[in-house]
């Protein structure tokens, strides 16, 4: 097996993606074990592409519909690495299988898949949007028994937990009224993961190296991911409360009210939002309730951030803003 490592990043234009490749190029860590970076962006000119740029990866314009123009492009940058990242988009699962069917095609050997933990527990006919991540799962691991296809030698993939930033969508919220209003129910918990975790053990995978691709340790490993703690929505609130130094409260909103409150965020698609939905459904159905830090552990030899040190990072975006007296003239 080579030792060069042409990585290859797909849907850098998103934060999953750029964070990832971010780490990648600026941590001497990770830098020094690999060859080459190159991105996969919908949009070549965002600000995201740009910076990666000019850290130095090659941004390859990616035209969803054109596998063929995928394969070429694939084995012009020399690519033996993929990590496949699912955009936020309608057609993200189409996508994700021409890349795939691409990779296999331009005799890619190392593939990591971002996976949604709690997919394996989502119903196809409630929760579609979690549940297709089972068959992108599928799709990649097939492979795996086709031993005259080089990308089934060396695939991982990494079920990452509901993310962490996904709060901050309520920051008008926490700012104007000193709530976090989620539809998550009263009872039942789940346990948010730091985005940045999930770039920290992906970046590990990609730059590991072992006799057949990846680090043995990390090669074939359905790594499930979530934050190192159980929250139900008050027990979020009062991590914020300690965070900010202030009280936030935690309100149970109907669905309905989520979906008005997620109509008014124009920088997320709508495939998104019903993500956020189905997952919100699962902690009410309780099926969110369990934390898997192993997989962190084993790769990083870290702690995954807790709720107070999460809070604490975006502070500044959730803090409840003071009123302005005014004197009366």
């Amino acid at each position: 097996m080579s030792d060069t490592r042409n990585v290859c990043i797909t849907a850098v234009d998103g934060q999953t993606g750029f964070l990832i490749a971010e780490l990648l190029l600026k941590e001497e860590r990770f830098k020094k074990q690999i060859t080459s970076l190159s991105g996969l962006s919908l949009d070549p000119s965002s600000a995201k592409a740009k910076e990666l740029e000019s850290l130095g990866a090659v941004i390859v314009p990616h035209n969803p519909g054109r596998e063929r123009e995928m394969v070429n492009a694939l084995k012009k940058i020399g690519c033996d690495t993929i990590c496949l990242i699912p955009p936020a988009k309608e057609d993200k699962f189409d996508i994700c299988v021409e890349l795939t069917n691409a990779a296999k095609k331009a005799g890619v050997q190392n593939v990591l898949l971002i996976s949604a933990a709690g997919c394996d527990y989502a119903e196809r006919d409630k929760q579609p949007r979690l549940r297709e991540f089972i068959d992108l799962e599928a799709l990649v691991l097939a492979e795996k028994g086709n031993a005259d296809v080089a990308l089934g030698h060396s695939p991982c993939v990494i079920r990452a937990g509901f993310y962490a930033e996904n709060i901050l969508l309520y920051a008008q919220q926490a700012q104007s009224e000193g709530v976090l209003p989620l539809p998550i129910g009263e009872n039942h918990k789940f346990a948010p993961v730091a985005l940045g975790d999930i770039a920290h053990v992906a970046a590990h995978v990609l730059s590991g190296k072992g006799p057949h691709g990846f680090d043995d340790k990390h090669r074939g490993q359905m790594m499930v991911i979530t934050g190192p703690m159980l929250c139900a929505g008050k027990e979020l609130a009062e991590s914020a409360s300690k965070a900010l130094g202030q009280t936030m409260e935690f309100e149970n909103i109907s669905e309905r009210e989520a979906k008005r409150i997620l109509k008014n965020q124009a920088t997320i698609d709508d495939s998104e939002k019903e993500y956020l939905l189905e997952y919100y459904s699962l902690v009410r159905e309780g099926k969110t309730n369990y934390i898997a830090t192993t997989a962190f552990h084993d790769v990083t030899g870290e702690h995954p951030t807790e709720p107070d040190e999460f809070f604490r990072l975006y502070a500044g975006e959730l803090r409840p803003k003071k009123k302005v007296k005014h004197n009366g003239a």
